[in-house]
């Protein structure tokens, strides 16, 4: 396996020639790497490419104001909605990352939202109600992926979400009124 660097006009370049439609900026929250992604966007916007940030939520209104005019969609990690989970397993604060998704459905930037459940940390029945009405609170039609968590590097001392709650909240997003609810 081997990486390359790749200038923005070198992305924008690749994915003309190879009739790629859409970048994605994800692998690692691009607000981290702004200036590339704000560049790459600015870019392929012109060329007719959709622009994609995968992200946490976790970055600033100046950040998603400098960069809205060239996003098409973010796909936003709620990963919880309690402050302890964020506390404890994050080290950061639900307030900011529910913020971001209200400012960037308001900006007009298309947003859909991830949860991936994991057992005994966030997949009790109150708090994916909680998550799926704040969703709603926003916009009934916003998608929202309800993912299965699988043990892996820290967190190998959880099991498997089951099956069982990810339909669950399935049910409970139709329920609550969600138009769109994927696992």
């Amino acid at each position: 396996m081997y990486a390359t660097e790749l200038s923005p006009s070198e992305i924008v370049k690749y994915c003309l020639m190879n009739k790629i439609p859409s970048i994605a900026y994800t692998f690692n929250e691009p607000t981290i790497f702004f200036e590339y992604t704000y560049d790459t966007a600015k870019l392929a916007n012109k060329k007719g490419i959709k622009n994609v940030y995968v992200s946490n939520g976790y970055y600033s209104k100046e950040a998603i104001d400098m960069i809205s005019p060239y996003l098409d969609a973010v796909n936003i990690d709620l990963k919880a909605f309690t402050e302890r989970f964020y506390n404890k397993i994050c080290g950061a604060k639900l307030d900011n990352v529910l913020e971001s998704i209200r400012y960037t459905h308001k900006l007009g930037v298309w947003v859909e939202i991830t949860t991936l459940l994991v057992p005994g940390e966030n997949d009790s029945i109150d708090e994916i109600t909680s998550i799926a009405k704040f969703v709603k609170s926003v916009d009934s039609g916003i998608p929202w992926h309800v993912s299965a968590f699988h043990p892996a590097y820290k967190m190998m001392d959880k099991k498997s979400t089951s099956y069982e709650i990810v339909e669950k909240a399935v049910k409970i997003g139709k329920e609550v009124g969600l138009k769109h609810v994927y696992y």
